[in-house]
């Protein structure tokens, strides 16, 4: 009877820890958890308004003009999906575990694609062609651990150019493919680092336009004549602290358009004579950086946008007159992917604002009529659900002027308010006046303000400004969030005894560098995919992007900068981290390597500090699969719960 009387018991002891399991919210099988604590499902059923919304974007025209693909989400990932009519169903084409963000119709009949997929996050792109009528996908790269991608095709559509790091894993080269013939691809120039790229490819497909990026202050233009196979430079390549990119051929075969900071704090569009070498700037009355421009086939006309203090602004320049003017029928926003059809007559673009999310856009160039073409779902937010950005500025330490956009908490909440200080990766990165999607959750129903910082070293306000935190000045950006903790201090609405520290990349960096460079100023902290040592980040980076960081960051193999990393690095300060700390990373992050989350958090656990962490198996620089990013999502708000609210 006494056994029985035990196995009762058991069963229900059993039955009662399955029944507070089903309370809980799971980590599912790819992630790993740990000193997480129990998230209530409820908590998972209250963010849903903020989890659900999509953003849609330009991928590729139709030779037709009339027909587009766009990358949108439906189910865990990104995905190409084509749509024919404004306004119309998107009918899906792709059907991956792995998101698919970039897309090219072949040019003249537009009867199969060539995407591009990594595998886990690891960001080692193949190519594959997409037949449209079966959509039978086939492998045209080697599927091994080279990135591909950078596509110009052949007006004929018998082929397109590429980049490729094939060879040797690091050194970006430009290679010739038939996407119906992929086992004839050809090698057809060798480069030195990882940097390069195609720019365009003339009208009689006999010369490239190749860019080399050194750093966000310098890079290089080059023509590649494929007949005599020369490279010759365009631009001068011992002239430093000169961006040059983004270059096209114009109808005059002795001029080029490109983009340059030459001259100029910002960098403008402009014209460069390839036999005088004279250069004549066309947007130099507008004193912001020209971000991106599409010239149209018949070369009339070039769609520019700029970056205006954080919002984008669209312009039409006629390339007879040199004449631009601002499209002004957009409502405040950002805009991407101008795209302009074959025929020139149409314009393609994507929108977004603070309280919306991305979608796709028309515009009948000769009338300048904007119609609309996706109207991508934001989940039962609201627009007054939404926190609408401020701009705000502080001085930093030098009285150099910081800014950055400030989302505050509405009016329903009292007192002074929680802030959260999220950091933007990069370091070339700029924090913009966009929608902050499901972090809307934070400001609406916690009553947490957010901010957004551009400390120095953003893109956006300068070339000096974007060099003013390199190599040996690396902490003077830390010393701007130290100056920002400050101006919170001074905000009546603000509570100064509960801020949070949270960023991804070079952002998480800043985030560690924050948690002990101010220890008594934050409650506590998230690190996303953040470098805890820049010696041990640069030895394990993917060799195609060591050189390149270490024009920003320094050379670790100088051995005073070595000491300078090794002074500086929250791995060897984790003594002086007083508050708890998140480390979020991914597994297969080819960018910031696991290993510097897995120091990071090991040297936290040996001194006895509060860390949680989360790793997600099948990700790699940053979280893309909707269950990982829920997860992570409710695991923050638990961990703001606990030590940020309290």
């Amino acid at each position: 009877m006494k056994n029985n009387y035990i196995i009762l018991a058991l069963s229900l002891a059993g039955l009662l820890s399955a029944q507070t399991k089903n309370e809980f919210v799971s980590p599912n099988e790819n992630l790993i958890a740990e000193n997480i604590l129990p998230i209530p499902k409820n908590l998972n059923q209250a963010i849903k308004k903020y989890s659900e919304s999509r953003n849609a974007g330009i991928a590729s025209i139709h030779p037709n003009g009339k027909e587009i693909i766009a990358v949108t989400r439906f189910a865990s990932t990104n995905q190409l999906h084509k749509i024919t009519v404004p306004m119309g169903d998107r009918k899906q084409i792709t059907f991956f575990d792995e998101p698919v963000n970039t897309a090219s119709y072949e040019p003249v009949k537009g009867e199969y694609l060539v995407y591009a997929k990594d595998t886990g996050g690891n960001e080692f792109g193949q190519l594959f062609k997409l037949d449209l009528k079966t959509l039978e996908s086939k492998l045209l790269t080697d599927g091994g651990r080279s990135q591909n991608g950078g596509m110009k095709w052949k007006k004929d559509g018998s082929g397109f150019y590429f980049s490729s790091t094939k060879r040797n894993g690091g050194d970006r080269d430009i290679y010739y493919m038939n996407p119906l013939k992929p086992e004839d691809t050809q090698l057809i120039l060798e480069v030195k680092g990882g940097g390069w790229g195609i720019s365009d490819l003339s009208d009689d497909g006999k010369k490239l336009l190749i860019g080399e990026y050194v750093s966000a202050n310098d890079s290089y233009l080059y023509i590649y004549d494929l007949e005599t196979k020369k490279l010759e430079p365009i631009t001068d390549r011992k002239e430093k602290g000169v961006v040059q990119g983004g270059a096209s051929f114009s109808k005059n075969p002795d001029e080029i358009f490109y983009v340059t900071d030459r001259n100029n704090e910002f960098s403008r569009l402009a014209v460069l004579n390839l036999k005088t070498k004279k250069t004549e700037y066309l947007t130099s009355s507008i004193p912001w950086n020209v971000e991106d421009y599409d010239l149209s086939d018949d070369q009339s006309k070039i769609a520019f946008v700029t970056n205006e203090s954080g919002i984008n602004k669209l312009y039409i320049l006629d390339t007879a007159t040199k004449k631009y003017a601002p499209v002004s029928q957009i409502p405040v926003g950002l805009i991407g992917g101008v795209k302009f059809s074959n025929d020139g007559k149409s314009l393609y673009f994507s929108r977004s604002a603070a309280n919306s999310g991305s979608d796709v856009y028309k515009m009948d160039m000769a009338s300048q009529n904007i119609e609309r073409w996706t109207e991508s779902e934001q989940g039962e937010m609201q627009p007054a659900d939404m926190s609408v950005p401020k701009l705000i500025e502080w001085k930093g330490f030098d009285n150099m002027k910081i800014s950055g956009f400030y989302y505050p908490a509405p009016s329903k909440f009292t007192g002074k308010r929680p802030a959260i200080i999220n950091i933007h990766g990069g370091p070339e990165g700029q924090s913009m006046a966009s929608s902050i999607g499901s972090s809307n959750y934070f400001s609406n129903e916690m009553g947490i303000a957010m901010i957004y910082p551009n400390v120095r070293g953003s893109s956006g306000f300068g070339k000096t400004f974007i060099a003013a935190d390199n190599w040996d000045l690396r902490m003077n950006s830390v010393k701007d969030i130290g100056s920002l903790l400050d101006w919170i201090a001074k905000q009546p609405e603000l509570d100064k005894d509960r801020i949070m520290i949270m960023g991804g990349s070079y952002g998480g960096f800043m985030t560690l560098a924050t948690a002990y460079e101010y220890a008594d100023k934050i409650r506590c902290s998230v690190d996303i995919v953040g470098i805890s040592d820049f010696n041990t980040f640069l030895k394990n980076t993917e060799e195609y992007r060591r050189d390149l960081r270490r024009v920003e960051y320094g050379d670790e193999r100088i051995p005073k900068m070595a000491e300078f990393f090794t002074k500086i690095a929250p791995l060897n300060n984790i003594d002086k981290i007083k508050k708890p700390m998140f480390i979020i990373q991914g597994t297969n992050d080819p960018r910031v390597p696991v290993t510097e989350a897995v120091q990071m958090r090991d040297k936290l656990k040996a001194q006895g500090k509060t860390v949680w962490y989360l790793e997600a198996k099948n990700e790699g620089h940053g979280f893309r699969k909707k269950e990982n990013v829920d997860f992570q999502r409710l695991a923050v708000i638990r961990f703001m719960q606990e030590y940020l609210l309290k």
